[in-house]
């Protein structure tokens, strides 16, 4: 089931005819445009919407507006529909985001907004956002992409929500930084003047002045209640006497008016108003289908002309809905009046829509109806184009609203609902759903054991054996469970049909990446290529884009790096073939270039680094992977690295990891060890041990792929400490730890971790006294990594490496190639020397009292700007709170309280 965008959430309800003016509030409104957020939040029937239409119509600003329901409470849903509404400013807003909405696992919500929101950043006329009903969303993760979008919102639009309760947003952070403008029921009351003209203008009444107060008083200024008030008067005698007994609160008010207003109307209006008021959205054949008569259209037309609580979606006057308060009251008296209607009416809406291809609706009028097994029935026949477009949370809910006795009996249930399960991470619950499934594949059993399964997708039930194996290595890689993976991997291979290719390329992958977590890199590389080609065969060329980028970094980490090069430049020359260029082909592209960075960062060529980081930036989320984010991040950080830039380095780790998200890659190198590693080269060797501590390891440990980058890292560590402490015992437990290293890598063919494992091994000789022995490792790594044009492995090392490599120039070991790598040092201390220097104390009046870091130096700058806190925080790829961080740090360093001051004093002191 693709997912079908709806027009009608997009339109903007015209003004009503005869509609009161109110200027007090279209002032609020015009004057909230200042601020990033206005909230409308008031019970129903006060009028939001219609004040809405009323200051939209008159404005001059472009707006986007998306009509909200209780079925976008699905993430995914909800950015699809965030998305074309943004696209009726402009077409190219997330035109590129479908490929991550559609990702496997799916891609951050977080991280579809920041493609989104540069998308916005680019747009240069104001405009407004209006999010009608978002009292219908009750999911968390929706509240949390508001909250991120109007964190991140760029000054020219501005967002409206209109609301029965607040939203789940931080409001009071929003009032301190004036950031927010807010409508609230006492605001929205009507005047004695509104209420007048209301009631003479609108409703067609004459009444006295004694009689309009009392009604206001009644009713407390409500519209609603005006209206139904009004529409009772209309036609009646003795119109005092009918204010002078109309009392009580809301409920019992509504209650009373909505029996006269419904007990004037002719019997045939009066049935279709109950019978309908199931239905979120009317049109003409659906009304026919519900009520089982003709002139669905023509009574909605009559009924909006009689202004009836008709509320029109579309241009056409095709789609209508009732006023939400006006159908809620209708909805009850139909549970009233006529309760055994209401099971029949959900079925004919949900036979209705699934003869239109309303797959959704159809289902959800199934559950309302209890008629779980036509439910049942339709959800099994949407499971694979769910598991396509990766509605989990959808999915989940309707699965849960079936007797669980019921998906017990259906395996093709079973295993959709142990997927949604794994998508989301709930990995014990998938495990119990998934062993209810694998009881129907027991041939052991007798027939009297058990009743048969129910089965309506024959196609997906024939594909069961393999789709649970598949579902089951999936599970293991999840959990870390590599022999389980591969034995479930190698099943899904046995089990899929030969002439399926797709299913064949899955099950073939999968063993592949069982085989890398496992350690065995080349027959991970062979089994992950041939899954590869067999998912090209099938034409799944954006996972095939997807999979290069697994088979690069295998060979990476096999000390291949020109051959990583070739996969990268093969897939990226699959993008531009013809038929590549649509959305969902290009997904994985912009990581192409993320891996193309890494690998001239490898070679110290900082600058082709960067130019390729960029590409890949431009791209970004659009046209990444899952891990885009979090590669990219890493990947900037090592070139900052790289640069002297460690404090950057580290706002760029500490982001990556808040990006982080879990795929089915193995994660070989964490940006936990890259972190540790940083600390060690500014001196900060305890922190780095500390993070060893905190994950367990020691150098007696048991040794696994996934840990080597890890347990290198502590050895370095360990290695560092001695060389200041100068404890035996330290360097014997260090030399022990890279020895069984050094056999582990070799022996797994893994000769990206031998070289680094050599040169430390190197060092540690070294740092005995032995330069003679400290050059045989060394000689080693230099003859591995010189074919390969490895650079930075050695540099990233530190200055002692240069010291061996001087040793192994004189003594003429590869003296061209160390000769190379002793240049990639010197170029490094340029550009230390590059760097600003901070300024002395005899250049200004009076110097800070401690010198600003590199990284405050940058913020600073951007201080001097009028660019924002989360922009600078973009600019320079760091988070919010790091920019807050380096702020408060200035401040201190400045002697100064706020932005305004710090700026004059830097100019002051002259440190820029």
């Amino acid at each position: 089931m693709s997912t079908v965008i709806l027009a009608t959430k997009l339109y903007i309800p015209p003004p009503r005819p005869n509609v009161v003016h109110r200027l007090a509030l279209i002032e609020r409104l015009n004057e909230g445009l200042r601020r990033k957020l206005t909230l409308i939040s008031a019970p129903a029937g006060f009028g939001k919407t219609t004040l809405l239409s009323d200051w939209l119509a008159g404005g001059a600003r472009a707006v986007a507006w998306l009509s909200l329901d209780k079925n976008d409470d699905d993430p995914a849903r909800f950015l699809d529909y965030l998305i074309a509404a943004l696209q009726t400013i402009n077409a190219t807003i997330g035109e590129g985001l479908a490929p991550a909405l559609q990702s496997s696992p799916p891609l951050a919500t977080e991280a579809i907004l920041t493609a989104l929101l540069n998308d916005l950043a680019i747009l240069q006329d104001p405009f407004v956002l209006v999010l009608d009903d978002y009292h219908m969303i009750a999911a968390a993760p929706v509240d949390r992409a508001l909250d991120y979008l109007v964190e991140h919102l760029p000054p020219h639009v501005h967002l409206v929500i209109a609301t029965r309760e607040d939203p789940r947003l931080p409001l009071a952070r929003l009032r301190a930084r004036d950031h927010l403008t807010e409508l609230r029921a006492a605001d929205w009351r009507f005047t004695s003047s509104e209420t007048a003209t209301f009631l003479s203008q609108a409703m067609g009444l004459t009444l006295t002045a004694d009689d309009i107060a009392r009604l206001l008083d009644r009713t407390e200024g409500w519209i609603t209640g005006l209206q139904l008030a009004a529409l009772s008067l209309q036609g009646r005698p003795g119109a005092s006497e009918f204010i002078q007994a109309f009392a009580g609160n809301h409920r019992y008010i509504v209650d009373y008016l909505v029996e006269e207003v419904l007990r004037r109307q002719p019997e045939p209006i009066r049935n279709f108003l109950l019978q309908t008021a199931i239905l979120d959205r009317l049109t003409g054949s659906l009304c026919d289908a519900v009520t089982c008569q003709e002139g669905g259209s023509a009574r909605l037309e009559a009924l909006e002309r009689g202004d009836l609580f008709v509320v029109p979606l579309d241009d056409q006057r095709r789609w209508y809905r009732y006023q939400h308060l006006f159908a809620e009251m209708l909805a009850g008296r139909l549970l009233v009046e006529q309760p055994e209607q209401m099971a029949t009416l959900h079925q004919r809406a949900s036979v209705w829509y699934e003869r239109h291809g309303g797959t959704a609706d159809a289902i959800r009028h199934a559950l309302a109806s209890e008629d779980f097994e036509r439910a049942a029935n339709l959800i099994e026949l949407a499971v694979p184009a769910m598991h396509r477009n990766k509605q989990e949370a959808t999915l989940l809910g309707w699965l849960k609203a079936l007797p669980n006795a019921m998906v017990h009996l259906r395996p093709v249930l079973s295993v959709g609902y142990a997927w949604a399960l794994l998508a989301r991470g709930e990995l014990e619950a998938a495990g119990v759903r998934l062993r209810e499934a694998e009881r129907w594949l027991d041939t052991t059993m007798e027939a009297a054991d058990t009743d048969a399964p129910v089965v309506v997708n024959h196609e997906e039930f024939r594909r069961l054996p393999a789709l649970i194996s598949v579902h089951r290595a999936a599970h293991a890689q999840a959990v870390g469970d590599v022999s389980s993976a591969v034995k479930y991997a190698r099943r899904a291979l046995d089990l899929v049909s030969s002439d399926h290719e797709l299913g064949r390329g899955a099950a073939t992958a999968l063993l592949g990446l069982a085989s890398w977590a496992g350690g065995d890199l080349e027959t991970a590389y062979l089994m992950f290529a041939d899954g590869m080609a067999s998912v090209q065969r099938a034409g799944n060329l954006a996972d095939v884009i997807g999979g290069a980028i697994a088979l690069a970094e295998i060979r990476i980490a096999q000390g291949r790096l020109h051959e990583a090069m070739r996969i990268y430049e093969r897939a990226l020359q699959l993008t531009t073939e013809p038929g590549a260029r649509g959305a969902t082909a290009l997904r994985g592209t912009a990581d192409l270039y993320v891996g193309m960075s890494e690998l001239y960062r490898e070679h110290d060529d900082l600058h082709a680094a960067m130019q390729f980081l960029r590409r890949g930036q431009e791209l970004g989320e659009r046209n990444g992977v899952p891990q885009n984010q979090y590669r990219w991040r890493v990947t900037m950080a090592r070139i900052q690295e790289a640069q002297g830039d460690l404090d950057g380095a580290l706002d760029l780790l500490n982001e990556a990891e808040r990006v982080y998200v879990r795929d089915f890659f193995p994660t070989a190198r964490p940006v936990g060890a890259h972190r540790a590693r940083l600390w060690v080269k500014q001196g900060r060797v305890g922190e780095a041990l500390g993070w060893a501590r905190e994950r367990g390891m020691d150098t007696s440990d048991d040794l696994s792929y996934l840990r080597e980058f890890e347990h290198i890292t502590l050895a370095w560590a360990l290695l560092t400490r001695y060389q200041s402490d100068g404890v035996d015992r330290s360097l014997r437990e260090v030399l022990g730890l890279l020895e069984r290293l050094l056999n582990a890598a070799d022996a797994g063919g893994r000769t990206g971790s031998v070289i680094e494992i050599l040169i430390l091994l190197a060092l540690a000789q070294h740092a005995q006294g032995d330069i003679r022995v400290a050059l045989l490792p060394l000689q080693r790594a230099l003859s591995l990594a010189e074919p390969e044009g490895c650079v930075r492995t050695f540099v990233d090392l530190g200055p002692e490496v240069a010291r061996l490599l001087r040793e192994a120039t004189a003594r003429e070991i590869r003296p061209a190639y160390a000769g190379r790598l002793l240049a990639a040092f010197g170029s490094e201390r340029e550009q230390d020397a590059r760097e600003p220097p901070l300024p002395s104390a005899s250049s200004t009046r009076r110097a800070p009292i401690e010198p600003l870091t590199r990284r405050e130096l940058d913020v600073l700058r951007l201080l001097r700007t009028d660019l924002s806190g989360p922009e600078i925080a973009a600019a320079l790829v760091i988070a919010l709170s790091t920019v807050h961080t380096h702020t408060k740090s200035i401040y201190s360093k400045l002697n100064v309280t706020n932005r305004r001051a710090a700026v004059k004093r830097a100019a002051e002191l002259q440190v820029l």
